[in-house]
C-alpha cells in the first residue's frame, strides 16, 4: 500500500526533485499532505480526488498520507498534482507497481481530469535530463517549451485517463516531436538609421554594445535620450545557445514564455515605469521570483527618467550591478538570481530640464539638488559611461546624408565581441565588463603612455579603485572596436572623456 512517483517543481530559476510518496492504510478516511507544502501544494487533495473520480475511477475511502520529500524544502505550486494522483493510484494497486520509477512527471490538473499547463517546465527538464530520467510526462501545450532540451522523451498529456490508460498498457502513446518554428530574426522595428546627429552618444553606446558597459545619458526634454536606449538592443550581438536557453528559463519561469515563441533568441530589454517597487526591481516575494534587473538578463535594463525612480530601488541596483547577480533572502528561502544586464538610463539635468539654456531654467538650486540626491556616488561609480545629450542643430534634421544603420554597427559590435570571447575562452565570461581586478591585471595590456596618462588621470580627478578598473575596461573596448592588441593613451583619453563628459556631481 505504498508507492512512490516523482515530481519537481522550480526554485529559484532551476528545477527541483520531488520524491511524492503515498501511503493508504486502513483507519478513518483522511487525506493528508505533509512536507512543508504551500497553499497551492495542499490545495492539491482538492483537485487529485474529483480528477480521479471524474476519470471513472472509484477509489475506497481510506487514510491516505502523501509525503513530499525532501521535508525541509517548501514546495509551491501546482506542478506536483500529476505526480500526487499517479503515486496514489499505485499505492491502491490500481496502477503496476513502479510503472512511473524511470520518469517525471510535472502538470496541473482540473477536476475533471484534464491536464494543465504551468511555468518553468523548461527548467524542470533541464533536471530531468540531468537526473537521468527516461520519460518526461507534461500537460499538451507544455511539450514544445521541453523539448528545448535535447535527449529526453517528452509525453504530452491531455487527460488523466489517457496517462492512465497508457501507463496500463492499453493503448501507446508516441513521444512528442519538436516542431520547427520560424527562428527569430534581428530585424528590428528601431533603427538608428533614424537618429540625426548625436554621433558622441551614438558612439558611446556602440561602446556599451561592445563591452556589456552601463551607460548614463543626461540632456534636456526631446534631444532623444530614449529614442538612443530603445535602440541599443538592435546593435547588441546575437545570443549564444547558452545564453539564449538562461533568458528563456527565467521568462519560463516569470510565466512570460509565450507556447509558441519556442528559444528565446533575441536579447531582452526591459523598461520598467518609475513607481516600480525595489522588489519590482530585484525580484521578491514570499517565494522569491524574478525582478526586472534578472528579466533584463543577458539584454538591457532601460531606466527613463532616472531620479524619479525611488531611492530604496535604485540603491538595490548596487549589488547586481557590481556582481551580476542578485541574493534574495525571505524567510522560506535564500535564491540568487543572474543579472548580467546593460543598464541604459537617462535623466534631465534638473526638474524642468534646461540647466544647461539660462534663458529658459525655472529651477531654483534648493529644487536642483532635491531632484538628484537620489542617485547616490556609489550608483554612479558603478556606471562606466556618463555623458552629455545636447540638443540636435538645426543642420543634422535637414542633412541629405543618410546616418549609420544599426546593421552596419552591429557588424563592428559583433567583431569586438568574438575578440573578447576568443581572450576569455578560460574566464568563463563573454565581455570587458564582466572582467574583476585579477582579469584586468592578467589581460589588459598597456602601453607606457597609456599607462603614465592613466596614472595622471588617476591622481588629479581622486578617483575610486572602481573607477580605475572600469576606465581600464571601456578602454579595452575601444581597443578592441580599434582592432589593436594594446590599449594605447588615446583609447584611455576616450574613455575618460566618456566617464568625464561633465561632472554630475558638480554641475547638477
Amino acid at each position: 500500500m505504498f508507492a512512490k512517483t516523482y515530481g519537481a517543481t522550480t526554485l529559484g530559476i532551476d528545477g527541483v526533485l520531488i520524491e511524492v510518496e503515498a501511503d493508504v492504510a486502513n483507519g478513518l478516511p483522511k487525506f493528508e499532505i505533509v512536507g512543508l507544502a504551500d497553499v497551492a501544494v495542499k490545495e492539491a487533495k482538492e483537485r487529485v480526488r474529483p480528477a480521479i473520480r471524474n476519470t471513472n475511477v472509484n477509489l475506497v475511502p481510506k487514510k491516505v498520507t502523501i509525503n513530499l520529500a525532501p521535508a525541509d524544502l517548501r514546495k509551491n505550486g501546482s506542478s506536483l498534482d500529476l505526480p500526487i494522483a499517479i503515486a496514489l493510484l499505485e499505492a491502491y494497486g490500481f496502477l503496476p507497481k513502479d510503472c512511473c520509477s524511470d520518469s517525471l512527471l510535472a502538470a496541473e490538473l482540473s477536476l475533471d481530469g484534464q491536464v494543465k499547463t504551468i511555468t518553468g517546465i523548461l527548467s524542470m527538464a533541464i533536471l530531468c535530463k540531468e537526473l537521468k530520467f527516461k520519460k518526461f510526462f507534461v500537460a499538451k501545450g507544455n511539450e514544445q517549451e521541453a523539448l528545448l532540451v535535447e535527449g529526453i522523451e517528452v509525453y504530452a498529456i491531455a487527460t488523466l485517463s489517457e496517462l492512465i490508460d497508457f501507463l496500463q498498457g492499453k493503448i501507446k502513446l508516441k513521444p512528442a516531436k519538436r516542431q520547427k518554428r520560424l527562428s527569430q530574426d534581428m530585424q528590428f522595428k528601431e533603427d538608428f538609421a533614424d537618429v540625426q546627429g548625436q554621433f558622441l552618444a551614438k558612439k558611446a553606446l556602440e561602446i556599451a554594445a561592445a563591452g556589456g558597459h552601463n551607460v548614463l545619458m543626461v540632456g534636456a526634454p526631446g534631444t532623444g535620450k530614449t529614442m538612443l536606449a530603445k535602440r541599443l538592443a538592435t546593435i547588441l550581438p546575437q545570443m549564444t545557445y547558452q545564453e539564449a536557453l538562461e533568458v528563456t528559463k527565467i521568462y519560463s519561469i516569470a510565466g512570460l514564455l509565450s507556447r509558441d515563441s519556442g528559444l528565446v533568441t533575441k536579447r531582452p530589454f526591459r523598461s520598467p515605469h518609475h513607481t516600480i517597487s525595489s522588489a519590482g526591481i530585484i525580484g521578491g516575494g514570499t517565494i522569491p521570483k524574478p525582478g526586472e534587473v534578472t528579466l533584463s538578463h543577458n539584454g538591457v535594463l532601460f531606466l527613463d527618467e532616472l531620479p524619479e525612480f525611488s531611492k530604496s530601488s535604485l540603491e538595490a541596483l548596487r549589488q547586481p550591478l557590481e556582481d551580476g547577480e542578485v541574493m534574495i533572502t525571505r524567510v522560506n528561502a535564500s535564491l540568487k538570481f543572474p543579472s548580467r544586464m546593460i543598464l541604459v538610463a537617462s535623466m534631465n539635468p534638473c526638474p524642468c530640464g534646461y540647466k544647461y539654456d539660462n534663458t529658459r531654467c525655472t529651477c531654483s538650486d534648493y529644487e536642483i539638488k532635491r531632484y538628484t540626491k537620489k542617485i547616490s556616488g556609489p550608483l554612479l561609480d558603478r556606471i562606466d559611461i556618463q555623458i552629455q545629450v545636447p540638443r540636435v542643430e538645426y543642420k543634422d534634421f535637414v542633412t541629405d546624408k543618410k546616418a549609420e544603420s544599426s546593421e552596419q554597427i552591429r557588424q563592428r559590435v559583433e567583431q569586438a565581441r568574438q575578440i573578447q570571447l576568443k581572450r576569455f575562452a578560460q574566464a568563463k565570461i563573454v565581455c570587458n565588463a564582466q572582467m574583476s581586478h585579477a582579469m584586468i591585471k592578467s589581460y589588459c595590456k598597456l602601453t607606457a603612455k597609456a599607462q603614465d596618462m592613466l596614472g595622471l588621470v588617476f591622481e588629479q580627478m581622486r578617483l575610486s579603485a572602481r573607477a580605475y578598473d572600469r576606465i581600464v575596461k571601456v578602454a579595452q573596448t575601444i581597443a578592441d572596436l580599434d582592432n589593436s592588441e594594446y590599449i594605447e593613451d588615446k583609447h584611455i583619453a576616450e574613455a575618460v572623456q566618456y566617464r568625464n563628459n561633465f561632472n554630475l556631481q558638480e554641475k547638477i
